[in-house]
């Protein structure tokens, strides 16, 4: 995110967030003041036209998509400080729906305000993230799964033994590919091996890094 990390924001007279450049001084992203969306809030629907990119202030989000027979398949997480939204056409292919009480900016794209060298970097890390995601699914039974889950979750939290989980255990399972009552099995096995320790139900606390990558390896 080194477009905000080495920026500096002002806010513009009629509530656009203009976020310049520390160096030249001239703004490089139209942000929009976040705007707040309650827990389980659209904030865009499948089939929607997509207009720009949106950003998460604090909170989360989910991406997900409603399959043929009414089950829901989550494609991703997104966490504080991170940018989704990022589509191949006009079109948005997947709901984005707020966990809890989340902020998000939106940056409304257009031939006139094109910030393609900024953004460039966020698709392709959004990109390997969705590959990631795929290995995951494909190739790693349920507690490697979970254990990979976490780690990313640890690490995209700056690497903290303390990692908050706005999703509930449904939502990891559809993340993952697995029920709930799996996740919460895997969950209970991984605290009495020692390798977590769970303070409380959207909490868990890293007790052998290691081990866990190990897991997820």
């Amino acid at each position: 995110m080194a477009i905000l990390q080495t920026s500096r924001i002002s806010v513009h007279p009629h509530g656009i967030a203009l976020v310049q450049g520390a160096d030249s001084g001239q703004p490089k992203a139209n942000w929009q003041a976040p705007t707040f969306f309650a827990a389980g809030a659209e904030i865009y629907a499948q089939g929607e036209k997509c207009g720009g990119l949106y950003r998460v202030e604090f909170g989360a989000v989910r991406v997900y998509r409603l399959l043929a027979d009414g089950r829901r398949q989550i494609s991703a997480f997104h966490l504080a400080g991170e940018t989704f939204g990022f589509e191949a056409d006009n079109t948005h292919h997947f709901f984005a729906e707020a966990i809890c009480g989340t902020g998000i900016h939106a940056l409304h794209t257009s031939p006139a305000n094109n910030f393609s060298n900024e953004l460039f970097p966020l698709a392709l890390k959004s990109l390997v993230r969705a590959q990631e995601h795929l290995l995951v699914l494909g190739r790693q039974n349920a507690i490697e799964r979970v254990a990979a889950f976490l780690a990313d979750i640890a690490e995209r939290q700056g690497g903290l033994r303390q990692v908050e989980l706005p999703m509930s255990r449904a939502d990891i399972g559809d993340y993952l590919g697995l029920t709930i009552e799996t996740v919460s099995r895997i969950f209970s096995k991984l605290k009495q091996k020692g390798v977590i320790r769970l303070p409380s139900l959207r909490s868990v606390e890293i007790a052998k890094w290691q081990v866990l990558q190990d897991m997820a390896a």
